[in-house]
């Protein structure tokens, strides 16, 4: 898979262009993230977003391997379930958001919900991470980090405990919640642009995002993402939007 996409600058630069374009942002609070495509002559009203970065720009962290599971099987996956499940209702004319708007707290919805929102979910993770990320934030998002945790250290604590602690699959966010920043986790689809929080970042603890990687070191991949996969200018972006 690596071979089939563009080097990283080359996706980067579009990545930017396409932020720039009103088109491509989601309506969730006017977040900084790609929409998944609706193209013409695919299999259904959905696609999966491209990866910003080759699939072995996260390597050593994250390897190719994982990322081509992770990506390419699971992301995918959740797609391909969402066209199906829709198809021939009114919810595949809607955009991903008004699905996932429309599908939460229904039983009768459940699936298309957990689908839908891991299409989200999962676009967020990888935009959340970059090659040669981790470090600090600086500017507002730095002193709104101050302003709620005490210090940066204190954040970085509690936002791996938060991942690390989230028992079974699901995320650790930090989100802004009012005026200030919080620390949150959900388990398997759920997601805060639901319950009323912008998403700064997240880190994805299901199994499938660092098994293959770390096996049941959870704790050991946390701790890799934060301190060199961050992408503080992605939150950064969707603090400032």
């Amino acid at each position: 898979m690596s071979a089939m996409l563009p080097e990283y600058s080359l996706n980067r630069r579009r990545f930017l262009t396409s932020l720039l374009a009103g088109s491509a942002v989601l309506a969730f609070g006017e977040l900084a993230l790609p929409r998944p495509a609706r193209a013409a002559g695919a299999s259904g009203p959905f696609t999966l977003p491209p990866l910003p970065y080759p699939d072995n720009a996260l390597s050593p962290t994250i390897s190719a391997n994982t990322i081509g599971f992770h990506y390419g099987k699971h992301h995918q996956g959740y797609v391909n379930n969402l066209n199906q499940l829709v198809a021939g209702t009114s919810l595949a004319d809607q955009s991903l958001e008004a699905v996932i708007k429309a599908s939460v707290g229904s039983v009768e919805k459940t699936a298309v919900f957990n689908n839908a929102a891991q299409i989200w979910n999962h676009t967020f993770y990888w935009n959340s991470l970059r090659p040669k990320g981790g470090g600090k934030p600086t500017g507002p998002l730095a002193e709104l980090i101050e302003k709620s945790f005490g210090n940066f250290d204190q954040f970085k604590i509690e936002f791996a405990k938060a991942a690390t602690g989230q028992f079974g699959s699901g995320w650790a966010w930090l989100v802004k919640d009012g005026d200030k920043l919080a620390v949150t986790k959900t388990g398997n689809a759920d997601t805060p642009i639901v319950h009323g929080q912008k998403p700064l970042l997240t880190i994805d603890v299901w199994e499938h995002a660092y098994y293959l990687d770390y096996q049941n070191r959870r704790a050991d991949y946390v701790a890799a993402v934060l301190d060199n996969l961050i992408n503080w200018e992605f939150a950064a972006q969707n603090l400032a939007a």
